[in-house]
């Protein structure tokens, strides 16, 4: 109930002040807008490669910040694949050999089921809100809607690997447009590409997610959102262990 309660102050405070603002204020928002207190979906992702592609169709439930669950439904040769995270502790789960397998932080930036998007991407072990410093560097149009364009940077004491994100925001609702993944070296190692606005459940969120990587050519992956349902109850069960087998 308080985080409901809390989700509706934050939003009146936003509808009144909108000045006071800061950068961290909208990055957090439009964390929220895309997680919700918790979230069932389905999804389609399409891993596209120069020379070969594959699909696959999964579910996933979300609670807050803290708990992951997803599970591959299809096609039959991945189907059973689940990961777990609960924290900072992340579980695969591979049906062929009957064995979980823990994660270890060293791996959050391995591709997860070799696509473009890494096991952290997945599960967002590491946090855009509490781990860096935001900053709005402008404000542009795009397709006729204002945007903010904001630097992440991260804190000394986070444990992340990006030296910089690049975030564009939509000024009036807050809808992530685009967010751009820096490593140490400074270079542009990938960029993700939201797109196709639709209504899902009590929200409007992207419904076509693009990653493409920057330095090699021709890899990117697709997720398209086919159902999502926010802030409904979730079994706890969900996130646990057990549930990895199931």
């Amino acid at each position: 109930m308080y985080r409901y309660l809390f989700a509706l102050l934050f939003f009146i405070h936003l509808k009144i002040y909108p000045q006071q603002l800061t950068a961290k204020d909208i990055v957090a928002y439009s964390d929220q807008l895309m997680r919700g207190n918790t979230l069932r979906g389905r999804y389609r992702m399409t891993v596209i490669r120069p020379k070969w592609r594959r699909t696959l169709e999964l579910i996933a439930y979300a609670k807050g910040k803290e708990k992951t669950f997803i599970k591959i439904i299809a096609p039959a040769k991945e189907k059973g694949i689940t990961t777990l995270r609960i924290k900072n502790n992340m579980w695969i789960y591979h049906p062929q050999v009957e064995r979980i397998i823990k994660i270890p932080p060293s791996m959050m930036l391995q591709p997860w089921m070799g696509s473009d998007f890494t096991n952290d991407d997945l599960v967002k072990e590491s946090s855009i809100v509490d781990d860096y410093t935001h900053k709005i560097l402008y404000e542009k149009t795009v397709d006729g809607e204002k945007v903010y364009v904001i630097e992440l940077l991260p804190k000394r004491e986070a444990g992340v690997v990006w030296s910089k994100l690049i975030f564009w925001i939509r000024k009036k609702d807050f809808i992530p447009l685009r967010e751009e993944y820096y490593d140490e070296k400074g270079r542009l190692v990938k960029v993700l590409s939201y797109s196709k606005i639709k209504q899902f459940s009590d929200r409007k969120i992207p419904s076509l997610w693009t990653m493409s990587s920057k330095i090699k050519p021709n890899h990117k992956t697709i997720i398209e959102v086919i159902e999502a349902l926010y802030n409904q109850p979730l079994d706890e069960n969900i996130f646990s262990l057990k549930n990895l087998k199931r």
